[in-house]
């Protein structure tokens, strides 16, 4: 099935090896060939899993041209249902119908991983087409994206702690990581080390133990939204803010790497209301794919490639300064900023 939305182009089909549902999703080649991640996840219909990749490829094209990046923004999805048990038989046989099904874009598509997929796995999808990255080293790439996405955000976190308390520094600081997978570890573990008060939370309960002996206060999934803190950082799945948790919040700066955190692009007023300043997570996670484009596309050096992931501060420090003048969200800033590149070339 081949549709047109918003997005430029959206695919979906049944793998002939897995039987699995495969969806693409292309939001826009304006700046150049579409990046996005490749989820393997459950949902409760493929169709919850279409709309994932709609919202998420969308948000890859935002994230790129607010980035200066000069790639457009898609995703792939795997879609496994409730009671379908990911064997590894089953695994491979989707990764390889995805690689095939990837190969078929002839490169307007790139792929790396995303949840429930990992540098392990790009190395089956790359048997089946040369448009994956984030391979692991050993195999020629540039590994995990965590660490430069944890690095971008943490520089997103000192450029908005800066705006909202005059200064950069999150010494004595508290902050909440919700989420403690492979980025929300490592943010966890760079705030400690800037000296802030370190507070976790994860739908894992077995993450509690790693957290504590890592010096972490924990704090239960279902307390995150009310506990009082000086910055939240969403580091798990998006949708966590919405009209429902933003009167329960109890901090003043929220930056964090998760996708689609707004249930609505309304929430950003709501939290402009509340006087939260939310840093667009299109923004703050871009560290991974500005440091494996930079590596893996453009070979620079793991030094320049650091230096591009530093630059997030400065785009953060750029659209709040322009938020605050203004009057208006950092959203609609970011969105401005993304589009200062993507209109004009939409116009020719």
């Amino acid at each position: 099935m081949t549709q047109t939305l918003e997005h430029e182009e959206v695919t979906v089909h049944r793998g002939p090896r897995s039987g699995l549902p495969l969806i693409i999703a292309v939001h826009s080649r304006a700046l150049g060939p579409a990046v996005g991640g490749c989820r393997l996840h459950r949902y409760g219909s493929w169709r919850e899993g279409l709309a994932d990749a709609l919202r998420l490829s969308e948000a890859m094209t935002y994230k790129c041209a607010a980035s200066g990046l000069d790639f457009g923004g898609g995703k792939s999805v795997i879609a496994l249902d409730e009671h379908t048990d990911p064997t590894p038989e089953l695994r491979a046989a989707a990764l390889a119908d995805m690689g095939e099904f990837i190969a078929s874009f002839e490169g307007s598509y790139l792929a790396g991983p995303d949840i429930g997929t990992a540098p392990d796995d790009m190395v089956v999808l790359r048997r089946f087409s040369p448009y994956v990255f984030c391979l692991p080293e050993e195999h020629g790439g540039t590994g995990t994206s965590s660490t430069p996405t944890a690095t971008g955000t943490l520089a997103a976190l000192r450029a908005g702690a800066d705006h909202v308390f005059g200064t950069a520094s999150l010494t004595c600081r508290t902050v909440l990581v919700s989420g403690f997978g492979s980025v929300g570890s490592r943010i966890a573990a760079g705030l400690s080390a800037d000296g802030a008060r370190v507070l976790v939370s994860d739908v894992d309960p077995t993450k509690r133990v790693a957290a504590v002996r890592a010096g972490f206060g924990w704090v239960e999934p279902d307390e995150v939204p009310g506990t009082r803190a000086d910055v939240l950082v969403p580091a798990a799945v998006g949708g966590v803010l919405s009209p429902q948790t933003v009167p329960r919040l109890d901090v003043r700066l929220v930056v964090g790497p998760a996708n689609n955190q707004l249930t609505t692009d309304s929430v950003a007023d709501l939290l402009m209301k509340r006087d939260i300043v939310w840093v667009p997570d299109f923004v703050a996670g871009a560290g991974g794919v500005v440091h494996t484009l930079a590596r893996e596309v453009e070979h620079l050096t793991r030094e320049a490639a650091a230096r591009r992931v530093s630059g997030i501060g400065d785009t953060v420090r750029l659209l709040l300064d322009r938020s605050r003048t203004n009057g208006t969200t950092p959203l609609r800033e970011a969105k401005a900023l993304a589009a200062d590149r993507l209109v004009p070339l939409a116009a020719g």
